[in-house]
């Protein structure tokens, strides 16, 4: 019949044996995972020697079971020592490692002698071991190694920053520190104290040291805890304690009649009914709460992302709900949404939210990053704890380093017709547990839903773009097509304006014709008239006054000889000689015709002539006239007083133009007028002061050359004439 007070250590044992056998099986081949092993292997060791002396009925046996046993489970402490240094990644204390493993093997070769183990002490609830002379070395050795342990790993936890591996580590120090503790107090019965051993309760830490592993997957096991998994253990544990009460009952009514009775049966039927169907469902409850208080209603969140989002159409606004509703569902302590820019050379940031603060740096993510190609060739989500199992791949190394330095749990990728649309990067969660298959389903099926919003986001962008580039083009071409008429209209007047011209012209010289001889006859009676009046030798001399008036009248038929040579020369085709002249020299020679008049004046000349200005085509004389014209006409806008006149010339190389310019400071022109100056007969002088042909004559010479005239006005007052001609 088994001992009841054996049920605690089998217990223990088989939570050694489950965590050994979880090792094997899920366990990565790491140092950390492989001391773990061993741990558990040797803890099973004790707890079977325990579990079969205390069920024994010789004390010899129990001896040498716990003889045997002892010699492999004084290396308990040193793998103790030797794991915890591996798990908390401690290197720099390997002296102490191999003192333990030294002590454990000086206390291994008197495990067989007397000096160790003595004899069996008998109490109540079994046979126990009765420590030797040395024992104490190898209960002080357990005690200070479980105070060491303790400390080392509350120390861990308060230098940890991460919620996730604080969690861990205390959930190691809860579940493996105390049951060391427990286990250091089983001396007490060693040493002669009739006390239940302590240790043998070891599976209630181990329990919660297996829902941390499960929860938080402490040795990096890939083992999450999932629903049914804890459910199944639920009821293996609540049958386990059925089990156990009846075999307590069989030895507390053993010899009493109810044993054989009905009663007995129906007794334990009102038990399950009443006490284990309630009391799996409250358990059940706490379950809930302790694993899965963070549930979300996995459904209604998808329908809702999925509603809001098919709607937006705004990078920002999906950026906006996707990271509220990651953070409210899930309750992470940062969530950001990444989106290719518009250069395609990476990914920028769009949203986020929560407690971690993106530098400039951070901002920005090149597409030759280890972490964005990794994430575009698996195309499934980066799970750090994940990539951790990686971590001897020196790209994996990179991505992962990316990770911490960002606080990046998992990323998920944004993929749309097999391109890297943009990613979410996660942090960890707020209450520090681990992301479960639940949350990445959920997670995935969001960022499916978010790489599609963001297309049809590109895609509106992209006919909204075209749609603005239609209307301006159109409007461009309607510009276009507003200038080709005005051009139209414009060179329409102007061929209006030449075959007028061209009329006058034919008009004008017929009539210069008939009209110069009657001048020059009259103009040479006039004089003739005056000439013998001023001869006059008589006595009574002739009126000066009408002497006076007949040299009016000279001057005046002079005038009007003078406007009909002009027409005359306006009017005649051109049949002037061409050559290679220089610009230069006939603006000169313009200003040596005006000589007398500019010394005569308070008016300054300022010359501007490019020295290489290359030669051109045309008529010497013609051009002067177009020059002196110019020069003359803004001399007489300055007028005599406080005038500048500034001359300039130039070559414009893009246009092989040479250019002359005359800017001078008087009242310029203004601009209602400015359109009528280079036509026939207009003027803006005094009668009697001009013909109104100057700027006509002007236009029509440069016009006959190539070239084109043209006025500003200066923005500091004044006027300024640019005549342009082709070299």
């Amino acid at each position: 019949m088994i001992n009841p007070y054996s049920i605690p250590p089998l217990l223990t044992l088989c939570c050694f044996l489950g965590l050994a056998a979880l090792t094997v099986i899920r366990g990565r081949k790491t140092e950390a995972n492989f001391l773990f092993f061993i741990l558990c292997f040797l803890g099973s060791l004790l707890y079977i020697d325990i579990f079969l002396v205390l069920n024994v009925e010789s004390e010899a046996t129990a001896l040498f079971i716990s003889r045997a046993d002892h010699f492999l489970i004084v290396y308990l402490f040193p793998v103790y020592i030797h794991f915890f240094h591996s798990y908390l990644n401690i290197n720099n204390r390997r002296w102490l490692t191999v003192f333990a493993y030294a002590g454990a093997f000086v206390l291994m070769c008197i495990t067989p002698t007397p000096l160790y183990i003595e004899s069996m002490h008998s109490y109540y609830f079994g046979y126990f071991a009765k420590g030797g002379k040395l024992y104490p070395l190898f209960g002080l050795g357990s005690l200070l190694v479980n105070i060491y342990v303790l400390i080392i790993l509350y120390a861990a936890i308060m230098k940890e920053k991460s919620s996730i591996r604080k969690n861990k580590l205390k959930y190691v120090f809860t579940g493996f520190g105390f049951m060391g503790l427990m286990n250091g107090l089983n001396a007490l019965p060693i040493l002669g104290y009739p006390v239940y051993p302590p240790g043998n309760l070891s599976f209630i830490p181990l329990i919660l040291f297996a829902i941390g592993l499960f929860k938080y997957d402490l040795l990096y096991m890939g083992t999450i805890v999932e629903k049914g998994l804890v459910y199944s253990l639920l009821t293996a544990s609540l049958t386990g304690i059925y089990a156990l009460i009846v075999i307590l009952a069989d030895k507390i009514f053993k010899g009493f009649y109810i044993t054989g009775s009905v009663y007995l049966p129906v007794i334990f039927f009102f038990i399950i009914t009443f006490i284990f169907g309630p009391l799996k469902t409250q358990i059940q409850k706490v379950v809930d709460r302790l694993f899965f208080k963070e549930k979300y209603n996995y459904q209604q969140t998808i329908k809702h992302v999925s509603l809001m989002i098919a709607s937006v159409l705004d990078f920002k606004e999906i950026g906006r709900l996707i990271t509220d509703t990651v953070m409210n569902s899930i309750r992470v302590d940062s969530c950001a949404l990444y989106l290719q820019n518009p250069e395609g050379s990476g990914f920028t940031i769009s949203s986020a939210k929560g407690s971690h603060i993106f530098s400039e740096k951070e901002s920005f993510i090149a597409n030759d990053s280890p972490f964005v190609e990794l994430m575009a060739k698996c195309r499934r989500p980066l799970i750090r704890k994940k990539l951790m199992e990686r971590s001897g791949d020196e790209e994996i190394q990179k991505v992962l380093s990316l990770m911490d330095a960002m606080n990046i749990e998992i990323a998920l990728p944004m993929i749309f017709k097999e391109s890297l649309n943009g990613f979410i990067i996660l942090g960890e969660k707020l209450s520090g547990g681990l992301y479960l298959s639940e949350d990445i389903d959920l997670l995935e099926t969001l960022s499916m839903q978010s790489a599609l919003a963001v297309q049809n986001t590109i895609s509106y962008k992209v006919i909204d773009d075209f749609n603005k580039n239609l209307e301006e083009k159109i409007e461009e071409r309607t510009r276009d097509l507003k200038n080709a008429l005005f051009e139209k209209e414009r060179a329409q007047e102007q061929l209006i304006r030449a075959q007028s011209l061209a009329a006058i012209g034919q008009l004008v010289a017929g009539v210069a014709h008939e009209i110069n001889n009657p001048l020059s006859s009259s103009t040479s009676l006039v004089q003739s008239t005056v000439e013998d009046l001023e001869k006059w030798d008589r006595e009574t001399p002739p009126d000066q006054n009408l002497i006076d008036d007949m040299k009016f009248a000279i001057k005046e038929l002079g005038r009007a000889k003078g406007v009909v040579a002009s027409l005359l020369g306006l009017s005649r085709q051109s049949q002037s000689q061409f050559e290679t002249i220089n610009m230069n020299n006939a603006v000169k020679d313009a200003l040596r015709i005006l000589n007398s008049k500019i010394k005569q004046s308070n008016v300054e000349i300022d010359g501007n002539y490019d020295q290489n200005l290359p030669e051109i085509k045309g008529n010497f004389a013609n051009l002067g006239q177009v020059f002196l014209n110019i020069i003359l006409n803004a001399f007489q806008a300055v007028g005599e007083e406080r005038g500048r006149i500034i001359i300039t010339t130039y070559y414009d190389k893009m246009r092989k133009q040479a250019v002359f310019e005359c800017k001078d400071n008087g009242p310029g022109v203004p601009d209602s007028i400015r359109q009528d100056i280079f036509k026939p007969f207009f003027t803006t002088k005094d009668v009697g002061k001009g013909t109104g042909l100057g700027l006509f004559l002007c236009h029509e010479i440069v016009s006959r050359h190539g070239g084109n005239i043209d006025i500003e006005n200066q923005e500091d007052g004044g006027a300024k004439f640019i005549v342009k001609l082709p070299i």
